[in-house]
């Protein structure tokens, strides 16, 4: 065989296993290869043709080195890709599959069941002025929650901080339309509350506000009791008296858990009795100040913090879970709804 055909056969050569290329390396540069075999029959060349024969015979060492050079490339690659064959520009194979957050869930389910009963949604800015955020509110100057510990104020400008509630929802939408008003406010709010290891500077919130002509405290009830049958499957809740400076006459609301297990007394602290929310009659003030007649239209707001549920629902013995990000808690989620 001449050795333009050798260059050819070494050009055209492909390997797909690692014996095929050690098979090919044998087989030009072994001790037994066809190399080693052409350099022993260089005793048999003409003197003066030796020193090209040597040339040719280091040419194709040379072809083969580089060949063998080559594919071992490529199937390094090839292996860090995959495995050969892989093109590692296709999509891979099937990833695992993420999991909602428990607060993302519940407050889903929250929005779907007030959206069944005519409640639509309702957003507003993160950073509020004191008018929405407390005036309107019918917060008194010496409110504790104007003071900077209770709040995050804007350093630049102290008439504006990060909104406590989403009740300054409730004021822009009261300022911006006319009744009848039924919405709820989910989102994000801030209190500077790190005393306590349960406690946490970012929270989330549902609060309800429903505005129309003769609403009583019997409609408040009566829709309380439907988001807690349809949440929590339980029917008996009671209202208890409590104070909120924009809702008069104000009141707690528990819904009956039940002692059935350890849980059940450890959650409800061996009453039976779960707080889930307040809720009020909307004060003829906070109705005056967004523009509207307390004489010819009354309401009724409530809120609930979607943490604490969110903890009941599942289980959670810390708040600051919800907000570590630990693959390991989140991965319990899948498939938790």
């Amino acid at each position: 065989m001449s050795q333009e055909e050798l260059l050819k056969e070494i050009e055209a050569f492909s390997a797909s296993s690692a014996e095929e290329l050690e098979a090919f390396r044998l087989k030009f540069l072994g001790k037994k290869g066809l190399i080693k075999d052409l350099s022993a029959t260089i005793k048999d060349v003409e003197p003066s043709e030796r020193k090209a024969f040597g040339q040719r015979l280091n040419q194709l060492k040379t072809a083969v080195q580089e060949k063998i050079d080559v594919l071992k490339d490529a199937m390094s690659s090839n292996e860090q890709a995959g495995g050969p064959g892989v093109d590692p520009t296709r999509p891979s194979g099937e990833e695992e599959l993420g999991s909602e957050h428990p607060v993302s869930m519940v407050r889903r389910e929250i929005e779907a069941i007030f959206q069944r009963i005519g409640f639509s949604i309702a957003e507003g800015p993160e950073i509020e002025d004191d008018w929405h955020n407390f005036s309107a509110l019918n917060f008194p100057e010496e409110h504790p929650a104007r003071d900077m510990q209770d709040t995050f104020f804007i350093e630049k400008n102290p008439d504006m901080a990060l909104r406590t509630h989403t009740s300054s929802v409730q004021v822009r939408v009261m300022e911006s339309q006319k009744p009848p008003i039924r919405i709820i406010a989910p989102g994000r709010v801030y209190r500077n509350e790190a005393i306590s290891s349960r406690s946490h500077c970012i929270f989330h919130q549902v609060e309800g506000l429903y505005i129309d002509k003769g609403v009583s405290f019997a409609d408040m009830k009566q829709t309380i009791e439907y988001f807690a049958k349809a949440f929590f499957g339980k029917t008996k809740i009671r209202l208890r008296p409590s104070y909120f400076p924009f809702t008069e006459p104000s009141a707690e609301v528990d819904v009956y858990w039940g002692l059935e297990n350890e849980t059940d007394y450890r959650i409800t602290k061996g009453t039976g009795w779960l707080e889930i929310m307040g809720c009020g009659m909307v004060d003829p003030n906070v109705l005056k100040a967004s523009g509207i007649d307390p004489d010819v239209y009354s309401g009724f707001a409530f809120g609930m913090g979607i943490e604490r549920i969110a903890m009941n629902r599942f289980g959670i013995g810390d708040i600051r879970m919800l907000f570590e990000n630990d693959i390991r808690f989140l991965k319990q989620m899948k498939g938790a709804w």
